[in-house]
């Protein structure tokens, strides 16, 4: 029997009511492993009242209170990491190390949101005037939603929950139907840790639930992380409902590799930028963009080496690099890049479109696949594969290099090897992106900075995790006081001028 998930409302898992499901599978095997209930507009209804109820008293408890759940939350995930990494492994189709590394960064963030205490102070003015006083303190926004993506079903949704929890605030989670369980199960581990029952519930669903979400007006902030189409759709819609929102779209992220780089290191940091989790990453690096054609012709050969020798097979197996793609439509994705590439002329130095892993033949894998000489008319290089494919964009000279990274429609994150400083300075100072790595390649910033990017591939003014996480979540309000200095009954008379501070 398939097994079937529900919601979690109120603090306990309940079956879906709408009658409306989605098939989980395994992407190793291309067979469905559950069924997912698919929230109604009522269900998303019903959870917001719940957490609605159960907010005020959770505003209530004192920030340091807040703070111990959370701690006692990162203790439980850590006692079952194992199991939790396995069961998003089996959802996702990322490797069991690579899961926990999924893990892992969520806790961070919540490990950061433990010092709501200091982080929700508020600032202070004494003699702001003549007897007069100014201050400041940070509220939460009531009830908060976060719809979050498939590639990273724990860390996603921990960026946006521990923030929003640690403020105050209840949470409504829509994750990816693709791969609820783990979702599910850290909203029981929130619980388990002494999270009032109903301030964070998992609606799972599909538009219906996004849109409910969307239009309800006890709903006040919504963060999004996901395509650039759905990130915009979600952005425009929130902010026309009156509501808070920050969403983060998709990515073509450059690696610039200077004439002095150290090239083996920057060979094997793009193999495993560009298919670790089998490319299925915003920050994974798509466009390698070495200078000179000496360096193009050596970093090709190196990759082709290391790309030989890259192992893909099943997530659970200990020796996979990477495993399959997370759903059929996916591959056919990538596999139809290929092709396109092919067709636009750029050279296909490893074609992975044949891979077949023994036993698996119905999983959903697609080997590391290699294109040089790829131009920026290409349609490989101007959108988001989302798979194990990299491109090489061959320039001549440095600022050759910046302006491609400059001129693309995402801005998410880019990364530049060299030896220079002087070089890797000017390139951060210039480069029109929201994070920057040098000798780094995926430079996802850790959880007390803050992570987002520009151009098309971020919608919103604040970003996610760090002290704009804090700012997103909280609203400020700004008290300012005196106290009568003489007796009861005494009056200054009226005032018809603007106050000062004089």
């Amino acid at each position: 029997m398939v097994n079937r998930i529900g919601h979690f409302i109120g603090g306990e898992r309940v079956a879906g009511t709408s009658g409306r499901t989605a098939d989980v599978f395994d992407p190793n095997t291309g067979t469905v492993q559950a069924q997912v209930d698919l929230a109604s507009t009522d269900e998303v209804a019903h959870a917001i009242e719940v957490a609605a109820a159960a907010q005020v008293e959770w505003a209530a408890t004192n920030p340091q209170r807040r703070a111990r759940v959370l701690a006692k939350f990162i203790a439980l995930v850590n006692d079952e990491m194992e199991d939790l990494a396995r069961l998003l492994s089996a959802e996702h189709g990322k490797t069991v190390p690579d899961a926990k590394g999924d893990i892992q960064r969520g806790l961070e963030v919540i490990e950061f949101a433990t010092g709501a205490p200091h982080l929700l102070k508020g600032e202070y003015s004494t003699a702001a005037g003549t007897g007069i006083d100014v201050y400041s303190m940070r509220q939460p926004l009531g009830v908060v939603a976060g719809i979050t993506p498939f590639n990273f079903p724990a860390m996603i949704p921990l960026w946006k929950a521990g923030p929003a929890l640690a403020a105050g605030n209840a949470m409504i989670l829509k994750p990816s139907e693709r791969d609820p369980s783990v979702p599910m199960r850290l909203a029981e581990l929130f619980v388990e840790a002494g999270l009032p029952a109903g301030v964070l519930n998992v609606v799972n669903g599909d538009k219906e639930a996004v849109d409910a979400l969307l239009h309800h007006e006890e709903i006040k902030a919504v963060g999004f992380v996901g395509s650039t189409p759905i990130a915009e759709y979600i952005y425009s819609t929130a902010t026309a409902n009156g509501k808070r929102a920050q969403c983060f779209g998709g990515a073509k992220n450059h690696m610039i590799v200077m004439p002095d780089a150290d090239l083996d290191k920057a060979a094997d940091d793009l193999v495993g930028a560009g298919f670790g989790s089998a490319g299925e990453r915003c920050m994974a690096i798509s466009v390698a963009v070495p200078v000179g054609e000496e360096t193009a012709n050596a970093l090709v050969e190196k990759l082709r080496t290391r790309i030989d020798k890259l192992r893909v097979g099943h997530c659970h197996d200990a020796d996979s690099d990477y495993g399959p793609l997370v759903a059929a439509s996916a591959k056919e994705r990538v596999l139809d890049y290929i092709e396109v590439g092919e067709k636009e002329g750029a050279d296909l130095v490893v074609d992975g479109r044949d891979l077949v892993v023994e036993g698996y033949e119905d999983g959903w894998f697609v080997g590391p696949t290699l294109f040089d000489r790829v131009t920026t008319d290409m349609r490989i290089y101007q959108e988001e594969i989302f798979g194990p494919v990299l491109s090489i964009a061959r320039v001549d000279e440095y600022e050759e290099a910046l302006r491609l990274a400059n001129e693309h429609e995402y801005g998410n994150g880019v990364a530049i090897f060299t030896r220079s400083g002087a070089t890797a300075r000017d390139f951060a100072a210039r480069v029109n992106t929201g994070m920057v790595g040098v000798n780094v390649p995926i430079p996802v910033p850790i959880a007390y900075h803050t992570f987002g990017g520009w151009k098309r591939s971020g919608f919103g003014d604040l970003n996610q995790h760090g002290p704009d996480s804090f700012r997103f979540y909280t609203k400020t309000k700004t008290v300012t006081q005196t106290w009568p200095a003489g007796e009861a009954g005494e009056s200054a008379g009226s005032s018809f001028v603007i106050p000062t501070m004089d």
